[in-house]
């Protein structure tokens, strides 16, 4: 009887992987209570090649890796093409962190990843600390010019928050208007900047000992800094030319994903791939299962 069984056990994997037409990887998987579907993968091959060595599955906390550090995602909206993340280095309205060495990750992009992931326009950053020889300041003498207010939100309103009151030097909203105002002489201890003004939020290279971010979703303003949504929101995209190759994929019953040698789009349609859909397209070779 034991041998019997044995062999039934043995068969089970040939007659799993022999069933035509069933996708290598579902490719959508879940990382605690965030689903991660396309353009995103938690695998190799899975999603869309610009978001590739993106996300990662850590100790069931999603994880986004950047050149400038990691993020925890708080959520993705695939409705809206938005993710929200989280800096546990940054500033906010309670607790200022700040150092010469600079302290939080900023915001970087590698250029090849930059068309298809950009911070939201309605995203603030507010640079703390930074250096007279800055590059934010330079070309512009005592004018400052970078610094300025983002969908309402500001350094003005920034300076009201309990945080300043404990930072050395005190002073409160009032005073750091009248002496670090953006167009006095000396550079301002908060310069809110829009990432599309400066391309990349570098702290080391703008010279700069902190920073924080904030984020407006709702059509109306929120009521001071203390009603802020500290964080950083990031919208993502696909090039036009391949916007309709997942539906297509999907509509035949495959699965999207890229090629890992060539980072272009593949349909995953289980016992081969196919550069178009499991119904028509040239069939490449099957990637190892995943």
């Amino acid at each position: 009887m034991i041998p019997i069984l044995l062999l039934f056990l043995g068969l089970l994997p040939a007659a799993a992987s022999a069933s035509p037409g069933v996708p290598v990887s579902t490719c959508r998987s879940f990382c605690g209570n965030i689903t991660v579907d396309y353009p995103f993968g938690l695998r190799p091959g899975c999603g869309h090649a610009g978001f590739r060595d993106l996300l990662f599955c850590i100790n069931g906390v999603l994880m986004l890796h950047l050149p400038s550090g990691s993020y925890r995602v708080l959520d993705v909206d695939y409705a809206y093409r938005g993710l929200t993340l989280h800096d546990p280095a940054m500033s906010d309205c309670y607790a200022l962190a700040r150092s010469p060495g600079g302290r939080g990750n900023g915001f970087v992009v590698e250029p090849w990843r930059a068309p298809y992931l950009q911070p939201d326009p309605d995203n603030v950053f507010l640079l703390l600390g930074c250096r007279a020889e800055s590059p934010l300041f330079q070309g512009f003498p005592g004018k400052h010019l970078p610094c300025r207010n983002v969908s309402g939100m500001g350094c003005e309103d920034y300076y009201r928050c309990p945080a300043w009151a404990e930072f050395p030097g005190g002073g409160g909203a009032t005073s750091r208007r009248d002496s670090a105002a953006y167009g006095a002489a000396s550079p301002p201890e908060c310069c809110a900047v829009e990432f599309g003004a400066i391309r990349a939020i570098n702290l080391s290279h703008l010279g700069c000992e902190g920073y924080s971010s904030a984020y407006s979703l709702a059509p109306v303003r929120a009521r001071g800094p203390g009603a802020w949504a500290y964080g950083i929101r990031a919208t993502y995209s696909l090039p036009a030319e391949h916007q309709g190759f997942c539906g297509a994929c999907l509509a035949t019953g495959g699965v999207c994903g890229y090629d890992e040698a060539t980072n272009s789009n593949l349909c995953l349609c289980g016992d081969r791939n196919s550069t178009t859909n499991c119904d028509s397209g040239p069939s490449v070779a099957v990637s190892p299962q995943l």
